[in-house]
């Protein structure tokens, strides 16, 4: 697989937020979001058994896999080997492409509003969705999609602390008209961690 980098931190956003994990950045994406703030096209072309190697050297049990896309490059053998050294591995995806059957938790993004058709979510279960929320494009709820722990609606990050405070106002605005979806922030950008 392509990796980006590996590291070692909290998860910054939904549902787990504020939980020790380490991180699998895997390189590239097949969307061109207008407000990625990922820088994930390098990377090194690493075996299953480097990331696992590397990914032990951790106490945590939590494996984030996220990109880039992390569904181009994901397969069953890597979620087992992770698996079999004691590790939970969750993903972060798009949903626009199947994932391995294996994976202990989905976190799906949903892009469609800002791509296209061709980002529509093929998932049909997840355990959250989060919304990268830009204040004028409304979160949808995908009635094919089950989904077992929650909606989150995350304000988007466009490096306007000025925008920025707009959107997260008008995400505490929407989540009071439907309370269906819960507040995320990106806790790990607030505490300047990785």
């Amino acid at each position: 697989m392509k990796v980006n980098e590996i590291f070692y931190s909290l998860q910054g956003e939904g549902y787990h937020a504020g939980k020790v994990a380490v991180f699998v950045r895997l390189s590239g994406c097949n969307l061109q979001c207008p407000f990625c703030d990922t820088q994930h096209e390098s990377g090194i072309e690493m075996t299953d058994e480097d990331i696992v190697s590397e990914v032990a050297k951790y106490p945590a049990r939590y494996v984030v896999v996220t990109g880039g896309e992390p569904s181009l490059q994901l397969t069953n053998g890597f979620v087992d080997a992770l698996h079999s050294i004691g590790k939970k591995v969750a993903v972060e995806t798009n949903g626009s492409h199947p994932l391995p059957q294996n994976i202990d938790w989905i976190t799906l993004s949903p892009k469609d509003a800002y791509v296209g058709v061709a980002a529509k979510p093929i998932l049909e279960y997840v355990n959250e969705i989060k919304w990268v929320f830009d204040g004028e494009h409304d979160p949808l709820i995908y009635p094919h999609i089950k989904c077992t722990h929650g909606y989150f609606l995350q304000p988007c990050d466009t490096g306007d602390p000025i925008r920025n405070a707009a959107i997260t106002q008008a995400a505490i605005d929407y989540i009071k008209k439907d309370p269906r979806w819960t507040l995320s922030l990106q806790i790990h950008k607030i505490l300047n961690i990785k």
